[in-house]
């Protein structure tokens, strides 16, 4: 490829339907193209059934010379796409835990610490019995927020319930929709992976008449626009996702560059708080 058509490829194994709905991508995206458009670099992207469809991509992408470069995301430990694109002679970021990467240059966010910090905001709250409901347990940064959330919890003497959602509205409204059905051992507050999985979890205390803050207080994480027009609007674990999508692009056209890889640590995330969470 010529300097003036080089490209990036991401590739996004998700439902389609969660990716459309879901404001994360398209807040990284928009970093990412606020820092590779001006310098000639395009992005494309595929979204996947799975992932058996995503080393397809990768593999083509490589055989075509489509790409110049791709950033990784949704990395699970021992990820064999680490070592794939390596094999293909693709130039590679990694979107997650420097230890998933394998050396690879990686864009980090301190999932695990971030958790404890929502643990300790909730505790300080005074809620005892708190509950998260993560993303895909396959993902390691889905992991590393679990760990931290029990890690942060046992160190204060709460109580901590789990469930594990894949992201989108329904099952954000369907695992709270559980843990609000457990009556008196129901928790007092609950902590969201993603906005929209925290919007379910408003519509779920709504069926079952229960008043947020005033029976069970909720969190998101990201903090996209739609924590602030939720009703009642939403506390959240805020990141600069645009920005982390600007480290990205960065990253990846060092990597094309043939730089030696670095982790590029993104800015620390920050509780933000509105309506949704209040003191027990």
């Amino acid at each position: 490829m010529t300097e003036t058509l080089r490209r990036v490829g991401l590739v996004l194994a998700r439902a389609s339907q969660v990716l459309g709905e879901e404001p994360y991508y398209h807040e990284f995206l928009e970093g990412l193209e606020r820092v590779l458009t001006p310098s000639g670099v395009s992005v494309l992207v595929s979204v996947v059934s799975d992932r058996a469809a995503e080393t397809a991509v990768y593999e083509r992408w490589s055989e075509q010379r489509r790409v110049d470069g791709v950033i990784l995301v949704d990395l699970s430990p021992g990820d064999e796409r680490v070592g794939l694109v390596a094999e293909v002679g693709l130039p590679a970021v990694v979107l997650g835990d420097p230890s998933t990467a394998n050396g690879l240059p990686t864009v980090w966010t301190d999932d695990a610490g971030f958790a404890r910090e929502a643990v300790r905001f909730l505790a300080d709250l005074g809620h005892r019995v708190i509950a998260q409901v993560s993303g895909p347990l396959a993902f390691a940064h889905s992991q590393l927020r679990r760990g931290g959330f029990e890690a942060g919890a046992a160190a204060r003497g709460l109580t901590l319930l789990t469930s594990e959602g894949d992201y989108s509205y329904e099952t954000g409204r369907a695992a709270a929709a559980a843990l609000l059905a457990a009556g008196p051992a129901r928790p007092s507050a609950i902590v969201f992976d993603n906005d929209l999985m925290a919007l379910g979890g408003l519509r779920a205390a709504a069926d079952h008449g229960l008043d947020v803050p005033g029976d069970v207080s909720m969190v998101a994480w990201d903090d996209s626009a739609l924590c602030q027009l939720a009703v009642p609007a939403l506390s959240a674990m805020s990141h600069d996702v645009g920005r982390i999508g600007e480290l990205a692009a960065k990253a990846i056209t060092d990597a094309m560059s043939g730089r030696p890889a670095e982790v590029y640590e993104a800015p620390r995330a920050h509780i933000v708080v509105r309506q949704s969470t209040a003191a027990r």
